[in-house]
């Protein structure tokens, strides 16, 4: 069956609303979300952001069917500067479903990353561009078999949480978490928040005081 290609139902974010969402570490957004859009933490930057913007978009979804890469094909071509490809491959270990030349045809367009449930290749010159994120779960030299098949835009389990279109991905070198579409508006401010929060025990520790009183932990009950 040829690759199909799904028009999302959804109206793209905000551009302020995501540059509002890129303030926010990964770790924040996990708690802010209880956890439930985590994805599987096995699946890991190439590059280390090391102080470089973290990685915050829209996602373009493509779902690939054993050694296949159709639709990462197909999702170069529809998705727009700022977006991120979210490549779902299952898991599997080969073959790597994107590497240099499809990672550069991406950047080239100005889009901000890619996530892979699965493998990549030519990881050195992955690494080398501090402007377009990759996040995968594994690296081999093998590449894909075919490119006939597969779907893109469609909503799909990734790697432990769902993912639709335009869903806002959001990651650094903890991880990566995704922001529903219809709950991004909603959860922002909660977000900054939790921000300015650990900024403010941050400073408390920095004075001095000691982890029980800037967490109001409950006391103990001391033994002899």
């Amino acid at each position: 069956m040829p690759t199909r290609v799904h028009q999302p139902q959804a109206g793209r974010l905000p551009r302020e609303l995501v540059e509002r969402w890129a303030g926010v570490p990964a770790s924040v957004a996990a708690d802010v979300f209880a956890g439930l859009t985590l994805v599987d933490p096995a699946i890991r930057p190439l590059l280390p952001f090391a102080g470089r913007a973290r990685l915050a978009g829209s996602a373009v979804t493509a779902w690939c069917d054993g050694t296949d890469y159709g639709a990462v094909h197909h999702a170069i071509a529809v998705a727009e500067a700022g977006d991120v490809i979210v490549v779902d491959a299952g898991g599997r270990p080969n073959p790597a479903i994107i590497g240099e030349l499809l990672g550069g045809a991406a950047r080239a367009k100005g889009i901000a990353g890619v996530v892979v449930n699965g493998a990549v290749r030519d990881s050195g010159r992955l690494m080398q561009w501090p402007d377009f994120a990759v996040f995968a779960r594994s690296i081999t030299p093998r590449g894909p078999s075919s490119m006939d098949r597969g779907i893109v835009n469609g909503t799909m389990a990734f790697a432990g949480t769902l993912v639709a279109p335009r869903d806002l991905i959001l990651g650094d070198d903890d991880g990566l978490v995704v922001i529903p579409h219809g709950e991004a508006e909603a959860r922002i401010e909660a977000a900054l928040a939790r921000v300015r929060d650990e900024q403010g025990w941050e400073r408390e520790l920095a004075a001095g005081q000691t982890t029980l009183g800037v967490f109001n932990v409950p006391p103990a009950i001391l033994l002899s």
